[in-house]
């Protein structure tokens, strides 16, 4: 895992709102975890939350044909813990946020499957039960990632622009461009990537996909972090019942076991 980040890499993510970070993984590190993801998600059959979250499961709608999408590996695969927890990608996370701890919020497989559909423009954070100008996802390519099936798309500097207001994943390609009209004003980045690559980008920072125009998977691993002291907004997303029953709108989520924290850097001040 090359973890080793650039002066410049930290800045353009400040400013940008997310980064590309090329051989992330080794070859040996990317058949390891895609390993570990493809027979995880086989195992979980429809159901989207592993490890005793939200009961979700996939159906036959627009958003279920833009990619097979399972959540919370990490709590039944320990390969895949093992990489989402890894101390040293919290450090980076860390580095680029300029965020003193982060704990996991939750991982998740993005599969556009052959001729899987667009993944419409939307902001990460506003579907959480946290609200923050912090969190922060990345995202693995475990196949090559191309124009042709699907690689992600950011619009630059719009964590800067963006409330906790959201559109839905849907047809609407820039419905999130009629509510944020500064936002359609942007150019976007086109950002291709090798298998072991990876990015990162902000919980407010629009971004989206193309389609998958070939008969290939296009398989990737993300996992989306949450600043410590983030507190609950009422939100369900995929938590457990029973453990959404318990909160309190606006107290501290700090559970160790749904939550863990992956790396904490004492000596930095939050931004």
């Amino acid at each position: 895992m090359k973890t080793d980040l650039t002066p410049s890499q930290i800045v353009s993510y400040q400013e940008n709102g997310f980064v590309h970070h090329p051989e992330f993984l080794s070859a040996e590190e990317v058949a390891e975890l895609k390993e570990a993801v493809v027979t995880t998600v086989a195992a979980m059959g429809k159901r989207k939350v592993a490890g005793g979250g939200a009961a979700m499961e996939e159906g036959d709608s627009y958003s279920d044909k833009v990619f097979t999408q399972r959540l919370n590996l990490w709590r039944i695969n320990d390969t895949v813990k093992k990489f989402m927890l890894n101390p040293a990608l919290g450090q980076m996370l860390c580095e680029l946020a300029r965020v003193k701890e982060f704990r996991v919020w939750h991982d998740q497989a993005l599969i556009k499957e052959p001729y899987g559909n667009p993944t419409a423009w939307h902001l990460d954070n506003p579907y959480w039960s946290f609200y923050s100008k912090h969190a922060i996802s990345v995202w693995i390519a475990l196949e090559d990632a191309t124009p042709e099936n699907g690689c992600m798309y950011f619009v630059p500097g719009t964590q800067k622009l963006a409330t906790f207001e959201n559109v839905g994943i849907d047809k609407d390609l820039g419905a999130l461009f009629r509510l944020y009209p500064k936002m359609g004003e942007i150019d976007p980045v086109c950002v291709p990537m090798k298998a072991g690559d990876c990015s990162f980008h902000n919980g407010l920072t629009a971004h989206g996909a193309g389609a998958n125009m070939t008969r290939k998977r296009r398989i990737a691993m993300t996992c989306a972090y949450m600043p410590e002291g983030s507190v609950f907004n009422g939100q369900q997303n995929i938590l457990p019942d029973a453990y959404f029953k318990s909160l309190q709108k606006g107290g501290v989520l700090a559970n160790d076991d749904w939550n863990p924290v992956v790396y904490t850097q004492h000596e930095m001040a939050t931004a």
